[in-house]
């Protein structure tokens, strides 16, 4: 089974879209919160379900939907993937340092 490993950055991410959403309400962005890391759950045995990231030159990463938000993570090896970012598709991620 693979772990998983959130970055400061996607920690971070998660942060904010909860403060962004919650400004309409709390409930609705747990929700959103909550969704985001359940889809992950899918790496734990399948790390290579996400299609590749086509913004990023190598193939190590990856990125998986989850409503308007990508969630781009990088498998390290055969036991670990950490999730980098959580993005919002409607920006551009070219700007976005990862």
């Amino acid at each position: 089974m693979v772990q998983i490993k959130w970055t400061r950055q996607s920690i971070k991410d998660l942060s904010d879209i909860f403060e962004y959403i919650s400004i309409d309400s709390k409930k609705y962005a747990k929700r959103q919160i909550v969704r985001i890391k359940v889809r992950t759950q899918i790496l734990k045995t399948n790390p290579k379900a996400g299609k590749i990231v086509s913004e990023l030159p190598q193939s190590d990463f990856r990125e998986l939907i989850e409503g308007n938000y990508r969630i781009i993570y990088k498998i390290l090896n055969d036991t670990r993937v950490d999730i980098l970012t959580v993005h919002h598709s409607a920006r551009d991620l070219s700007r976005r340092k990862i």
